[in-house]
């Protein structure tokens, strides 16, 4: 890589030589007005010691010619303000405005004005909340030194909040400042990544595989590795931010899951093993963690082809993913099932017995919402969309996946009852459409126009499982709940309460899907029923 000062279209530029790739191109637009010329066929960044600067840091390797090297003296050159002129009224005092920076956002308070509209509007992603009463524009570089240029003495208040408040993954938030970086290697195997607003950094984020936002919390995360760790530590030194490593407190004996990012030669699962398992009609869900376990286990066993892997390995790994991966009952039978699916059913092999006893499943009891709480967590959802997707859910009893699969033909008003179509174990049933429900389902549908499915995504198609979820977090927290739930938790719910309600388990087990009757009986030892009226023997005793 080669750089070298240029004159282009009338402005110093510094032009950058290197044989084409699309990673290192992508490296380099992190570097602030980083342009591609046509003519030149060559990409150039601005001619200032910050820009040659991040260069270095970003590409050790460049060279330069000693004629050619920058003077180090060359100040960054500024943007002018932007100054909209305008005409302030006489009457200031009925025209002055407020303004509050919090986070990632201003907020904007003022009387009604044609004139102070059409400059909010022109704003890039401004928008009016009906709710607070004021606009809300983005904090972006500028936005804020545009609106005192505009508003000038008009301005009776000006607040900047520069802590942003964060949930970092423990029960009490914490504050970090607008330029601080908060690192987090979570015990998942993830780097969770907490800052305000800089687009340098988050332009890495999404450029980095797997990435993830979580709305919930207001943090990224990406998978956990020392080189991900190291260049998003790079950017933030050329960004001037406070750097904050933390790592959650893991079990210093217990082995991580086999990296895909930091194992040489990685084998991905054999295309007959992703063929026999569509051709069998496993679920979508289903899939993918199947292909996740198998393809754990065939790196394990990294120098050995597949097809060699006998049954002692086979043992050993699986007494390996116990005593030092410590996995749970659930996630070994599930390793256990994956394996076997590859050498029983792709291989076409013999049912075998491996020498390790299968682990029995923790009873564990469902976390179960009371009525009250049900309630509370419905009202704290303001938007229709929101709330017909919770109010389904637990009106119904349907699983998260049930929930974004449902369509509108499944819906039948006239007998009160909705259609699940190939729910777990690809088996159809009926479940309640609730009056009070359909009411709200009403509305939503006039206002959402859903052509296909129920609950549709923005630019169309399927709703994710994923914002289902978010949006449960958010309004468990608006509710004030504390105890750990989930989507899962209103089916519990729905069941506890018919039960409650004096239903036959019966018409539990049919409404719910379950095969077994078994498991709708775990419902038995959640419910209060009948607890008022027992007396416990302690309180017949003459003890003082």
């Amino acid at each position: 890589m080669k750089a070298s000062r240029i004159m282009h279209k009338n402005e110093n530029r510094i032009k950058i030589d290197f044989p084409f790739d699309s990673k290192v191109a992508g490296k380099l637009k992190q570097i602030k007005d980083t342009r591609w010329s046509k003519s030149l066929k060559a990409w150039h960044i601005p001619y200032t010691k910050e820009a040659f600067d991040q260069l270095k840091i970003l590409f050790p390797e460049v060279e330069y010619k000693k004629n050619n090297q920058l003077d180090k003296t060359v100040e960054v050159s500024k943007t002018p303000a932007i100054i909209i002129n305008h005409k302030v009224p006489e009457n200031k005092s009925k025209r002055l405005v407020s303004i509050i920076v919090f986070g990632r956002s201003i907020a904007i308070k003022l009387p009604k004005n044609d004139s102070d509209t059409l400059l909010l509007l022109s704003i890039r992603f401004s928008r009016w909340d009906t709710k607070k009463y004021c606009w809300i524009i983005p904090n972006y570089p500028g936005n804020l030194d545009l609106l005192k240029n505009y508003f000038k003495d008009r301005i009776n208040e000006l607040v900047v909040n520069e802590e942003i408040e964060v949930n970092a993954g423990s029960s009490a938030e914490r504050k970090i400042g607008k330029d601080d970086l908060l690192l987090i290697k979570t015990k998942a195997g993830r780097l969770k990544l907490i800052f305000g607003f800089n687009t340098a950094i988050t332009k890495v984020i999404k450029s980095m595989p797997y990435h993830n936002w979580n709305t919930a919390n207001k943090s990224w995360s990406i998978p956990f590795a020392e080189k991900y760790l190291q260049e998003i530590k790079s950017i933030a030194i050329i960004q001037k931010l406070h750097i904050i490593y933390e790592e959650e407190e893991i079990d210093n004996n217990k082995k991580s899951r086999i990296s895909r990012v930091d194992t040489q030669h990685y084998r991905r699962c054999p295309e007959e093993y992703i063929l026999k398992l569509r051709e069998l009609r496993y679920a979508e869900s289903t899939l993918k963690t199947y292909i996740a376990h198998f393809e754990e286990f065939i790196n394990y066993y990294g120098q050995i082809e597949i097809e060699k892997i006998d049954e002692p390995r086979i043992t050993e790994f699986l007494r390996y993913l116990v005593m030092e991966r410590k996995v749970s009952s659930s996630y070994q039978n599930l390793a256990i099932n994956a394996v076997k699916f590859y050498y029983e059913k792709v291989l076409r092999g013999e049912r075998k017995l491996y020498l390790i006893d299968r682990p029995r499943k923790e009873k564990t009891l469902p976390n179960v919402l009371n009525e009250k709480e049900v309630s509370d967590l419905l009202k704290a959802v303001e938007n229709i969309k929101h709330k017909s997707i919770l109010m389904l859910a637990y009106s119904a009893g349907l699983r998260l996946s049930e929930l974004v699969n449902v369509k509108i033909k499944d819906i039948d008003s006239k007998r009160m009852q909705i259609r699940i179509e190939q729910g777990k174990g690809k088996k159809d049933r009926y479940s309640l459409l609730s009056v009070r429900f359909l009411d709200v389902l009403r509305k939503y549908y006039l206002e959402y126009k859903p052509k296909d499915w129920l609950f549709e995504g923005a630019n169309g198609g399927q709703y994710s499982t994923r914002s289902v979820q978010l949006i449960m977090q958010v309004a468990a927290k608006k509710a004030g709940i504390k105890k750990k739930i989930s989507m899962h938790t209103l089916r519990h719910s729905f069941a506890t309460h018919l039960l409650e309600n004096g239903t036959d388990l019966r018409y539990i087990q049919s409404l719910l899907g379950h095969e077994s009757s078994k498991t709708t009986e775990v419902y038995t030892h959640v419910t209060t029923k009948g607890f008022d009226q027992i007396k416990s023997p302690l309180d017949k005793l003459d003890i003082f």
